[in-house]
Order: C-alpha cells, then structure tokens, then sequence
C-alpha cells in the first residue's frame, strides 16, 4: 500500500532559556506511515507530543531533524509557493471552533475565503454554490449561511469547521481533538459525518485524540505517545483489547468499559518526567510497574512483535523473523 504521507526520524526540539538552560524534547523520533483513505490515531497523555506531531505534519512549525513526504514530496516550513499548494491538500480541524473561527466574519465568508485565496472556480456564484454544497454536505441548513459565529451552537461552529477544512477537497486532514469539547450526541454525530466523508472520497485522517473510545471508532491503526515517542502501535483491537506496553495498558484500564475483564485498573504513580530532563533508558520505568533493571539504563526501540504491532517495551518480545530479516 503506497503511503500518502511518510513520516521518518522526526525530531522537534526548543532550548530552554534561564540559568540551567536545557534542551525540551517536544517529539523525539516519531515514525509512521498513512495511506490514503485510511485514518491513523495518536494517543497520550497531555503534553506526550501529539500535537506537536501533527504542526510538524502540516509543516506549521519547522522540524528540529527527521523526514516528511506527503504524496512522494518532502513537507517543510518555509512558506513558499510550494508549500501554499501542498497545504491546499493538507487541512487541520481544531479542538476549539471559537478560536478558529474569524468572529468578525459570518460562516459563510470563511467557506468563500479559501476558494478565493486559491484561485478555485471562476466567480462568486459558483464559489457559493461550492460553498453552499458542502454546508448541506456536512449537515447545516443554509440559512446558517450568512450568521456569525457566535449565533450557532457548539455542534454547529464544528462542522462549519469541518466544512472550511473540506472546502479545497483535500487528500489528508488532521483532525486535533475535532470532538472533545462536544457533548457525546453531537460528538457521534460528527464522528458518523467524518467516516461517511472519508468513504466517499477517499480522505485520509490522522486523529490525534485523548478519548480511546472514539479512536477506536474511527482508527485503522492507533499509535500511542510518551514523552515524545512512540511506544506502541498497531490496529485497535490489538492495542485497546490486550495491550502489550505497561503504558498502553494503564490507558486503556482508566476507560470505564474498556478495561480488559478480571484486571482491576492501573494507578500510575507520579506525573510524566519533565521532558527538559529525561529519565536514562526507558522515559516510562519511574512509573512503569514493572520495570526491569535493564529499563532504568537502555532505552528500548520500536520494533515488531509477534503479533504483528510494533512495541517499545523490553518485557514485549521481539518478532525473531523481523529480527532475522
């Protein structure tokens, strides 16, 4: 399956300035690959990276190392007039509609600007019209149309956003906690809206997303994030029915309902290490249950299981016919 988006070795890095100064690691060395049509979902606690991940992604904010390639083209951030046109096919929806949304401008304004901008359909009829169809495509009545976006409902300003996000009929869009601020109807109903999108047309998503639930509603495959990394990924049902990192599984054991049966939940001791100062070998041994001394001193690597997924876990034994090949 050729890969619409490539992503290799990617490293994000800020200096931290004050008297002991330092090094954050944003996201260190993140690896995966999302075919078109297909939906990739990242999770993690706050601050693990995912974010990050998908402004690299975009080619928002620059990388501090490592490779990008959407549609066999390297992404990077400098605005140029190539990256005006990859961002064309590359979209992002946000957590928070109110902040992405222009206030001073009605809904409909913010759908046309995007045809405008990029020069796509000849006149304004045809751009509303454009414009027009996807608000019914994403379920708003087009008397919503002309209003601001303070005069529509949580609900509402989310799939205006969706629909600004689709305007330029793009082949990848992030989706970056697109339902967490929407109670749980409208969030279903949004989550059903972006399925039958991708169905139709072929979209691929990368959701980055704190609720298991709905990643495994709506991923092929989920990778999970610490501290920068990816410590496991594989297709829901491995990851979220019989995890295989410490981490993965004290996620999943926190989600009522999702807790595998006779296993009583995981209590992680203390928050995740500040990622100025790292912990030696595994970042995830000071609160892992059940460390080795071996986790204290070398870091593990991603690499395949048995099963298929890629773990990144000393406790999690190696494929010997990847490690043969």
């Amino acid at each position: 399956m050729t890969a619409l988006l490539l992503v290799d070795g990617l490293v994000k890095q800020y200096p931290v300035a004050g008297r002991r100064g330092g090094t954050l690691h944003a996201v260190d060395g993140v690896g995966f690959t999302l075919a078109a049509g297909r939906t990739l979902g990242i999770v993690g606690e706050s601050g693990c990276g995912k974010s990050t991940t998908a402004k690299l992604v975009l080619g928002m904010i620059p990388a501090t190392s490592g490779r990008i390639a959407f549609a066999g083209e390297p992404v990077t951030a400098l605005r140029d007039a190539r990256w005006r046109d990859q961002r064309r096919s590359m979209q992002m929806i946000y957590q928070d509609p109110m902040a992405a949304l222009d206030r001073r401008l009605t809904v409909g304004e913010q759908l046309l600007e995007p045809l405008a901008i990029h020069g796509i359909e000849a006149g304004d009829a045809a751009r509303r019209d454009r414009a027009l169809s996807l608000f019914d495509a994403v379920g708003l009545r087009p008397e919503l149309f002309g209003r601001y976006p303070h005069e529509l409902s949580g609900g509402q300003r989310q799939r205006v956003v969706i629909a600004r996000a689709l305007i330029l009929d793009p082949k990848l869009v992030v989706c970056d906690e697109a339902v967490s601020a929407l109670d749980v109807s409208v969030a279903a109903q949004v989550i059903n809206l972006l399925q039958d999108l991708q169905a139709r047309s072929g979209i691929a998503y990368l959701f980055i997303s704190h609720d298991l639930k709905v990643v495994r509603q709506v991923a092929d495959e989920v990778a999970v994030m610490y501290l920068g990394r990816i410590v496991e990924q594989g297709r829901p049902d491995q990851l979220l029915h019989a995890p295989a990192h410490p981490y993965t599984e004290a996620l999943v054991s926190a989600v009522p309902g999702m807790r595998p049966r006779r296993r009583e939940r995981i209590v992680l001791a203390g928050d995740p290490p500040n990622p100025v100062d790292r912990p030696s070998g595994c970042a995830f041994h000071p609160r892992c249950p059940r460390a080795l001394p071996r986790c204290r001193v070398e870091a593990p690597a991603l690499r395949p299981a048995p099963d298929g997924r890629l773990a990144a876990c000393h406790l999690v034994p190696a494929d010997s016919r990847a490690a043969a090949a």
